[in-house]
């Protein structure tokens, strides 16, 4: 009998949990349907050479999204490589590299970062890093793929921090015995145990990162320059998907231009999909771990 008065109480959390589990997926499966939907007239071989041509001249009737595809995929990879060494020595001075004091207060500075608002590091970008490039490399305005990356790297450090962190927290506990009856000091459990244990975080945050480094808007729209082209070197503009989407949306809602940006939503919804995708077989080895 109380077992079955538990089960009544349990059931009105049981019932919310399944109908937000029913919305969220609606939700994206609405999501997809609404950008299939305004794609499928971008599907007649014509429009679709167009699409997948190498030239935004809107005036001159090209409009090829493929530079902007390279401008995100570029910005996310060279960003994620520059913010991922950062976050694993933060992650190894709270853990034991470095005084317990100065590791919490460089931990909370991190937890900080993550409730900064992403126009507020692009605008002190704007007035800080953009002059200091274009001053000491004396090349093009500023804004280019160099300062766009520096402001990405900045941005999902946090998360990286987090992520690692989190796995940190999950190692330890299990190699403390171990590695206190050996007479390991915390730096040399951190080194020989800790960090080789992690590699799934170590993934995880990766993934993360990228993920947040395409997904990205004001970063890309306020640094990178807006040119859509494929660069030439790190000091040129660029363009990544979601500033385009972003400048195009706020001039043109007729054209080819404007449905043009339903098949940039769907390259980057699929690009998410995918990073999300690899988050999850990366969790899914990690618990087949034994």
């Amino acid at each position: 009998m109380r077992l079955i008065n538990q089960r009544i109480r349990e059931l009105p959390a049981l019932s919310a949990v399944r109908l937000s589990a029913l919305l969220a997926v609606g939700a994206v499966a609405a999501l997809i349907g609404f950008l299939i939907y305004f794609c499928l007239p971008l599907l007649e071989p014509s429009t679709l050479a167009q699409l997948l041509s190498w030239n935004w001249q809107p005036f001159q009737g090209s409009f090829g999204i493929l530079p902007m595809a390279v401008g995100s995929l570029a910005l996310a990879l060279s960003a994620v490589p520059l913010a991922f060494p950062v976050a694993v020595g933060v992650c190894c001075f709270v853990h034991g590299a470095g005084p317990s004091g100065p590791g919490r207060f460089v931990l909370r500075t991190v937890q900080l970062m993550t409730s900064v608002p992403t126009v507020v590091y692009g605008f002190v970008a704007v007035f800080v890093l953009v002059p200091l490039l274009r001053n000491a490399f004396q090349h093009g305005s500023g804004f280019s793929w160099l300062a766009a990356t520096l402001g990405l790297a900045v941005l999902i450090l946090p998360t990286m921090v987090l992520m690692i962190h989190g796995q940190f927290q999950v190692v330890e506990p299990r190699i403390r015995l171990t590695a206190t009856a050996l007479g390991l000091s915390r730096a040399q459990q951190l080194v020989h145990l800790v960090i080789p244990l992690s590699r799934r975080g170590f993934a995880s945050a990766l993934i993360l990162g990228f993920g947040r480094a395409v997904g990205d808007t004001m970063i890309p729209l306020m640094l990178a320059g807006n040119a859509p082209q494929v660069p030439g070197s790190v000091f040129d503009s660029i363009r990544a998907l979601t500033a385009h989407i972003a400048l195009v949306v706020s001039t043109d809602s007729q054209s080819l231009a404007y449905l043009s940006l339903f098949a940039a939503g769907l390259f980057l919804f699929m690009t998410t999909a995918g990073v999300t995708l690899g988050l999850r077989w990366v969790q899914g080895r990690d618990r087949s771990t034994p």
